[in-house]
Order: structure tokens, then sequence, then C-alpha cells
């Protein structure tokens, strides 16, 4: 361990927020440096990653469902967790190599977060497709807690802080206290689903497809959990399909909300068994400290107020949501001597 933490003073050690739409990297001392979409661009067959390996992140999400027959863009996680252990590691080895560059002739440390759900094989995928992309030594921490201490939470005190993290597969909802998780559930059902129900809503009434980035456009822009003061329109174009042809239809957000409404269901249900759980003084505490949101799907209009009038608890949005559990990781780097206990290695896990 001395060994390990004098090499760390020579290398760029990194947190990795591995989302299932995002990755977010961040080095020690410097914050987020990296935030591409999840998304792989491979030849056909051969899972060989285009242009010398360069076909990820940025570049390879603007190929989505726009690449010929002999190209995919794939993305090799789903539900939160691996679903292409191949593609995956090169995806992590080219935003290692990006981040770190030359920088360091020492490979580095790495944090990576994980859905608290997961299996111990899931876990284990993740450490050698960090290892094998280029981590010296490699620790998982849970998103709950590496949201909650993103977001600024006093999880290390004897009070309860309760996070919902909404990401793009899954939701993660912990009740924390003395640097632990007293409570948590975890449901593969998130921002990916609720693009999902947008394009299942216009092909049933429309008969009109539309791809995945399509969907999520829609939902950031007239999407909400509650009526708004000024509901919204927008024309969204696809392909009929019936007719073969490209059309353009006019969409309110009335029946956007309508269609959310099954996930967003999803999401309350499990906010509301985990405060079932929690013991009562920590269940009492949340009256005073309420529900802190994070994650992409904490931007959905109003979803605040819908948990909020579910819960009868206070529920507030973290300071730039998106972003909390990288914070959180770049945190654990800077305090891995402390926090080490907490984490997941390939030691501790068999």
């Amino acid at each position: 361990m001395l060994v390990d933490t004098v090499l760390g003073w020579f290398s760029l050690d990194m947190g990795i927020d591995l989302g299932t739409c995002n990755t977010l990297v961040c080095v020690r001392g410097d914050g987020i440096v990296l935030n591409e979409p999840s998304v792989v661009a491979v030849r056909k067959g051969t899972n060989r990653v285009l242009q010398n390996g360069n076909a990820v992140g940025l570049v390879a999400k603007e190929m989505l469902g726009k690449t010929p027959g002999s190209i995919s863009a794939i993305r090799p996680l789903k539900d939160g967790v691996i679903s292409d252990f191949e593609i995956t590691e090169a995806m992590l080895s080219y935003f290692i190599r990006k981040v770190h560059g030359r920088r360091g002739l020492i490979r580095p440390r790495i944090v990576v977060s994980v859905p608290s759900g997961i299996t111990a094989v899931e876990k284990r995928a993740v450490l050698d497709s960090a290892e094998r992309a280029g981590g010296r030594r490699v620790y998982l921490v849970q998103e709950p807690m590496a949201a909650g201490i993103g977001a600024g939470l006093p999880i290390t005190e004897p009070t309860a802080s309760m996070i919902v993290d909404i990401g793009g597969g899954t939701t993660e909802v912990a009740i924390m206290s003395l640097a632990d998780i007293s409570v948590r559930e975890s449901v593969r059902v998130a921002g990916d689903d609720m693009d999902e129900a947008i394009i299942g809503h216009l092909k049933r009434t429309y008969n009109l497809l539309i791809g995945e980035a399509r969907a999520e456009k829609i939902k950031i822009q007239i999407g909400s959990a509650a009526p708004l003061e000024k509901e919204m329109t927008m024309e969204v174009s696809g392909r009929d399909t019936i007719s073969g042809l490209p059309r353009k239809i006019v969409i309110t957000s009335e029946e956007v909300r309508e269609c959310l409404k099954e996930p967003i269901s999803a999401i309350i249900d499990v906010v509301t068994r985990t405060l079932e759980r929690a013991e009562p003084e920590l269940a009492a505490d949340l009256i005073d400290n309420g529900i802190n949101l994070a994650g992409g799907g904490a931007l959905l209009r109003r979803i605040d107020m819908v948990i909020a009038n579910a819960t009868g608890l206070e529920v507030t949005v973290a300071d730039d949501p998106l972003t909390c559990v990288a914070r959180g990781t770049s945190v654990y780097l800077e305090n891995l001597e402390l926090w080490k206990d907490t984490l997941e290695t390939d030691e501790s896990m068999f």
C-alpha cells in the first residue's frame, strides 16, 4: 500500500462515472476533464473500432441511427452495466488515453462508480475492463455514495441523507449515514425508458418512427412530470411506418407527459419503498433534511414536485445534477487513504 501511495504522487489518477448514456472522467485536482457519450462505432462482425480506434464518444454518437450496413454505432452499457465487454474496454482505453496522454509514465489509479444493485459478476466485468484499459489499480464506489458526496450531502455525519440518482439506465435511491448506506434500492428504469416511452407513443399514435436521439431531444425540450404553467409544442420528423416516407408532425407537452407517466411511476415506487425500509430515526431526520435529486433525470421539469407530492418531503435538485457522481469520484480520489475501506477492489471482492 505504501508503494501504491508513493506511485500515486506521480500518476494522473482518475475518477470515472461510467454511465449508460455518458461517461465523465475527472482528474485529481483538476475536476471533470472529459464528458462524452458512451457510444462506440465499430465495423460490423469484427468489433473493430473505426478511425484507428478513435470513433468513440461524441464522434460515434453523431453516427447513431445514420450508419451504413457495414458499420454499427453501439452503446456498450445497458441498464448501468456492461453488455459488451470488449467494446467497453475499447471505449475506456480511448477515454483514458485521451485524458492521460503523455502526462505520466505511471499508469493511473482509477475510481469507477457502479450501480449499487449490480452483481459480483458485473462488478468483475467493470474491474477487468478498467484494468485492461490501463488502470494500475481500480476501485469501485457505489453510485449513490458518489452522488451524495458530489451533491455536497453530509453523508459522514450521524444524520440521514437521501439521494435519488436518475441516470440513463438505472435509478439509484439510498439513505446514507455515517459514511455508509443504510437503505438502498436500485431499479433499471431511468432516462432511457422515458425515451423509449416517447418512441412507442409516436409509433402507436402517429405511425411515426423516430430514433433514440430525437426522442431524447423531445424529452429535454418539452418533457415534464407535472402540468406546466404554459404548455409547449414541438415539430418532430421521422419515418412513416405505413408509407415508409419521411413525415413531420407536431406534438404537445401534455401528450409527452402522459407517455412518461409509467417510468416516472416506477421511479416514485422505488423512492417510497426505500423510505418504508428506513429506520425510524433516519426517517425522522428526512423530515428536516428532505430528498436530493441527481443525474440527468433530475432535470426533467417538475419531477421534484411529483416526488415531493408522493412522499410529503421537501425535494431539492442538486447543483449541476449531471456531474454529481463524477464529482463524487473526484473526492474519493483526493481522499483514497481515508475512504479505501469503503471501496471495492480485486482483493475485497473475492
